[in-house]
This record gives C-alpha cells, sequence and structure tokens, in this order.
C-alpha cells in the first residue's frame, strides 16, 4: 500500500477569522478612535492610582532583582525597565489592580482595557529596539480596537464562568491575537500564537468567590497580558502552532473546557464593543454594582441621620450581580468587599461615597457597615436581566428601596444606565477626564500633567506620536 502522508489539519475557522480579522480589517469607526483614546486615557490613571497600594507595588518590577534589559519596555509611573513579559504584568496589574478600568458586560464579562498591558509594553519595545518606522500611537489604539473587539465578540454569547474558567482567558487570547501582529507577525504566526493560547492551562475562577477571594482577582489579568506576550514571541521565533486546537475531538478546548460546545457568535468582528464599552466613572467597584452605588448615593441624604431606624434595604437587580457579588457573611479583604453588592450600596448609604480607599480595614471595620449589610435583600427582576442581554440596551440596571422600623419607606430609586454607558457619554465623559487628571496627580508634577493632558486633547498629535515618546511621559526618575 502506498504510504500516506500525516497531513495536519486545516486551523480551525475560529482561530483564522480572528487573524484574519488583525491583520486585515481596516478600523473606519470615527467612534471608536475617540473611544478608544478614552480608554487609554483612563486605563493609564487607574494604574497611576494604583501605584499608591503597597499591595500591587510589592509585585512589580523585575522578575529577578536588579536584571537589566537593555532596550526594555518602560514600565508607566515607574523607573523600572524590563523585558516585554514582565513589563506587560507589570502594567497590566497595574491598570486591573483598583477594578476601576472600562468594562464589557454579556455572557462574558470583563476588563477589554485590560489588553493595554500587553499592547502598550510590546510597542514600547518594538520601538526601542529599532524598528522603522516605530510604532505610533495610531497603531496601539488600532490594537487595542481589535482587542477590545476580539475579548468582547468572544463574550457576547458564551459564558465561560458558567464552566468555572475565568474571563482573563479571553484578555490572553485577544493580546496574543494583536501582539503578535505588532511584533511583524502573519497570519499564519497569528493563528499559532492563538492555538497556543486556547491549549494552555486557563485560570479557575477560585480567586474571585467566597470562601477564596482574594487579591489574584486583581493581578490575573497582568498574568494574561504577560503570557500573551511570552506566547506571541515563542510564535515570532518558529514555534508551532496547533490547528485544531479548539475542535479536536476529545482533546480540545471545546471538549475538555467547554462542555463539547462551540462557540456561538452574535455579530462579525468589527468595532462594535470599543463602541459600546463601559466606563467607571463613579466609583472603583465591580460594574454590576455601580447603578446600585449610585442609587445609594441618591438616598444618602435622606438615610445618613436615620441609620438605626433602618428595618431593611431592598436591592433590586439583575441574574448576573445575583451570581457574582451577591455576599452575606464575613468579608475578608478589600478584594471581597469590591465584589460584594451589599457593601458597596451600605458605604455609600452611610458615608455618601465609595473610593479605592473604603475597601480597605479601617474603613470596613465600622460596624455599621455590617449591621446594614445583614437587613439587605437582594433580589431579581427578570426585565433587568432581559435588558442586561439586550444588544440595544446593554443596561445595568439596579433599584434601591430604604424601608424604615416605623413603617414608612423611601422612594424606589432606579438606575439603569451608569454613568459611563454609552447613553450616558455626554455627561460622563467630561467627569471621565476629572477621573484621568485627579489619578495623575497622584503620581506626577503639575507640569508633566499638563504636558500628557494637551497630548490627549489633539487626536492627531496623539496618534502620530511614537510609542516610546509617549510612554516616556508617564516615567518617573
Amino acid at each position: 500500500m502506498p504510504h500516506t502522508p500525516n497531513l495536519r489539519p486545516a486551523p480551525d475557522k475560529e482561530l483564522v477569522d480572528i487573524a484574519e480579522y488583525v491583520t486585515d480589517y481596516e478600523i473606519t469607526s470615527d467612534l471608536a478612535y475617540e473611544t478608544a483614546r478614552y480608554c487609554l486615557m483612563d486605563a493609564l490613571g487607574c494604574a497611576m492610582l494604583a501605584l499608591n497600594f503597597p499591595e500591587c507595588t510589592k509585585l512589580l518590577g523585575p522578575t529577578v532583582e536588579g536584571t537589566i534589559v537593555p532596550n526594555g519596555a518602560r514600565v508607566p509611573g515607574t523607573d523600572y525597565i524590563l523585558d516585554p513579559v514582565t513589563a506587560a504584568f507589570n502594567l497590566g496589574s497595574m491598570i486591573r489592580w483598583l477594578d476601576y478600568n472600562d468594562t464589557w458586560l454579556a455572557a462574558e464579562w470583563g476588563h477589554p482595557s485590560d489588553n493595554l498591558g500587553a499592547i502598550l509594553s510590546v510597542a514600547d519595545y518594538v520601538c526601542r529596539g529599532g524598528v522603522t518606522p516605530p510604532l505610533q500611537m495610531r497603531d496601539v489604539l488600532i490594537a487595542a480596537i481589535k482587542a477590545h473587539e476580539i475579548q468582547g465578540i468572544l463574550a457576547l454569547e458564551n459564558s465561560f464562568n458558567r464552566v468555572g474558567l475565568d474571563h482573563v482567558l479571553l484578555v490572553k487570547v485577544a493580546s496574543t491575537a494583536v501582539v503578535t501582529h505588532m511584533l511583524g507577525g502573519d497570519k499564519e504566526k497569528i493563528i499559532n500564537a492563538l492555538s497556543n493560547a486556547w491549549v494552555d492551562g486557563q485560570s479557575l475562577r477560585t480567586y474571585r468567590h467566597a470562601p477564596n477571594t482574594g487579591s489574584r482577582k486583581s493581578w490575573a489579568a497582568g498574568d494574561a497580558t504577560s503570557c500573551a506576550v511570552r506566547l506571541a514571541l515563542m510564535a515570532m521565533k518558529g514555534e508551532m502552532g496547533y490547528p485544531t486546537a479548539l475542535t479536536a475531538p476529545t482533546w480540545g478546548f471545546y471538549d475538555v473546557s467547554f462542555k463539547g460546545q462551540p462557540f456561538k457568535f452574535q455579530r462579525p468582528y468589527e468595532s462594535y464593543v470599543m463602541e459600546n464599552v463601559l466606563f467607571k466613572i463613579s466609583f472603583p467597584a465591580e460594574f454590576h454594582a455601580q447603578t446600585a452605588a449610585e442609587c445609594a448615593m441618591i438616598l444618602h441624604p435622606q438615610v445618613k441621620d436615620r441609620l438605626d431606624d433602618i428595618e431593611r434595604v431592598v436591592i433590586t437587580t439583575h441574574e448576573s450581580a445575583i451570581r457574582i457579588i451577591d455576599k452575606k457573611g464575613p468579608l475578608h479583604n478589600p478584594a471581597d468587599r469590591d465584589h460584594c453588592i451589599q457593601y458597596m450600596t451600605a458605604v455609600p448609604l452611610i458615608f455618601g461615597h465609595l473610593t479605592a480607599d473604603d475597601y480597605e480595614d479601617n474603613i470596613a471595620s465600622d460596624p455599621r457597615i455590617d449591621s446594614l449589610r445583614v437587613k439587605m435583600q437582594v433580589v431579581e427582576n427578570k426585565q433587568y436581566s432581559v435588558d442586561y442581554l439586550d444588544p440595544e440596551k446593554r443596561s445595568i440596571a439596579n433599584a434601591v428601596q430604604i424601608y424604615f422600623k416605623d413603617g414608612t419607606s423611601t422612594e424606589i430609586v432606579v438606575v439603569e444606565y451608569p454613568l459611563g454607558h454609552r447613553r450616558r457619554r455626554t455627561e460622563g465623559i467630561p467627569l471621565l477626564i476629572e477621573k484621568f487628571k485627579n489619578n495623575l496627580a497622584t503620581r506626577f508634577p503639575e507640569d508633566r500633567i499638563a504636558t500628557i493632558l494637551d497630548l490627549f486633547s489633539n487626536p492627531q498629535k496623539l496618534e502620530d506620536t511614537p510609542a516610546h515618546e509617549f510612554m516616556n511621559l508617564f516615567v518617573v526618575k
């Protein structure tokens, strides 16, 4: 019998679609570019604020102290010069640490600007390596738009949390695709890198849920971005891929990790996700509770002097919020508290604010918080759950009503769309810029802040700026 060669199969369509989108699709949406500038701005501001928290900064820097990396990537807000894999971990962790950067909510949720940890680190690294012409910030914005899109489109119809996997898997996949291209990779290399991202071990959600909630949820995205950069660099050296990483019977991702089900897709890869992404403007809090905290802020003047008179607090919400952040009993650390809708409602009811510092032990030890949490009931409004998944609405609705011991009650306060929602952009963008200025002020002098703000206020100047020159603006010496 003639010998039949062992031919490798054609790569999975899901891998090919992403690779072709990254290499071939032209972003033409003015709204996408505008929103990407705000995402870049906001993510870097969140990273600067995170540097004020020792639990974050203790994880930063080179893997081995004293390591010197010629032409390495800069880590904004610090004097670190690191290899791009480690730099991506640093910046990705900083962006995500306080749960304050942008958000995408669908069957799966996540924070697409997490990908900027990889994108900015690779852009800086490539430029300092002498590539001609250097990558410009327009290239960074395009990569951000495409990473948002890959992560967000995969999340629309596919719930990874329901099989116990953490959403940072999608950060790793999206970052792998775009940074392989930024490094000069063609479709084949992108597919090879992507296949390894799916074959790779994926993070469990263990660290996001009681009784194990912990600080890993603040560096998990940094870990995902660093893995992405490592896989991209390996692909660029010619490391092979695995064409049916998703669909291989028994051994592929679908059979092993997704209950044998293929991914579902609601729409093609374009620029929909960036155009509709959610900004966290008012509160550093898990996004499903943003409108609950806003309701509480509205009710604060009516209840701040009557806390002892409260009989119960009813929080009406949507199914995803109940599944993720409805927590009773002890909360053990800041990571536990910023994923508890009761805590994130109680604090603004009592104090009239909800800041990153409000999750720390000195605030959490106030007995009024747990006393009020015990009186809270969290119930689902079915219509809120429907509107949450409606692609034309994408609401994140919550309502809060306070009942007093004397039989009276406040009105029910309903907020369907948070301040960072596309429907409230006109109202929200000036406040987002103010948030950025305030975050920069925790790290830089006024003249540096003025220079950075001037650049962001001139879109063409920003887009034309070489990526390494942009990163120099954020170096601390």
